[in-house]
């Protein structure tokens, strides 16, 4: 009985090992990606998000604003210009998560360029729509701590409201929409690590000031 408990209790302890080790790779992979996303080495980042998501297809990143890895598989199959592949797995990031307002952003961007303008304009609008609303939010629940943090100007939201003023007006330069949209998007995805340095920073400040001289 004692040995077998002991088999037991090892092969719990191997399977918790293999997880814990595929979920540090799942998050490497990931950075790796992202990393590279952020640098244009569009190529590169799919490789990694496509390794991530095979290793934990239910891998979402963020606190604050959480996007799942479907989401950056897809941006980078737009990115490439893999405009088929990118509508596909952008609709399943969307059935995983609706309110992913970034991923409906480059859903809207990808049916746009494929020729769908409608469906991509609606897509466009409520992505812009959802991240307008979600800073509004951010910034008011969280407003004494993180949320001050996140888009402090005021830059995002400024040009949402301008182009959606655009959309409404049904009027409306297809090419700055669509560069608008990228901007924003690109924004958004820079705007989490902005926010974490500056919070880091103010709180050194913080503390420097705190400290008195003998």
């Amino acid at each position: 009985m004692q040995s077998f408990a002991c088999l037991k209790a090892a092969l719990v302890i191997g399977i918790l090992s293999t997880s814990g080790c595929a979920s540090l790779q799942t998050g490497s992979d990931f950075q790796a990606g992202r990393h590279a996303l952020l640098t244009g080495q569009n190529e590169t980042a799919l490789a990694y998000f496509q390794s991530a998501a095979q290793r934990d297809p239910t891998y979402f990143y963020g606190t604050a604003y959480r996007q799942n890895v479907w989401s950056y598989v897809g941006r980078s199959q737009y990115a490439l210009g893999r405009l088929p592949e990118a509508r596909e797995t952008l609709q399943k990031a969307l059935a995983a998560k609706q309110d992913e307002d970034l991923t409906r952003l480059y859903l809207g961007l990808t049916l746009a360029r494929s020729g769908d303008r409608q469906a991509g304009l609606k897509e466009i609008e409520n992505g812009m729509k959802g991240i307008h609303s979600w800073l509004d939010y951010i910034n008011e629940a969280h407003r004494f701590s993180f949320g001050q943090y996140w888009d402090p100007a005021r830059d995002i939201r400024s040009t949402i409201q301008g182009d959606l003023a655009m959309i409404s007006a049904r009027e409306f330069d297809w090419q700055k929409l669509i560069a608008d949209s990228e901007w924003i998007a690109q924004r958004m995805e820079e705007e989490g690590d902005k926010a974490r340095r500056d919070e880091a920073e103010e709180h050194d400040r913080d503390s420097d000031g705190g400290d008195t001289q003998p």
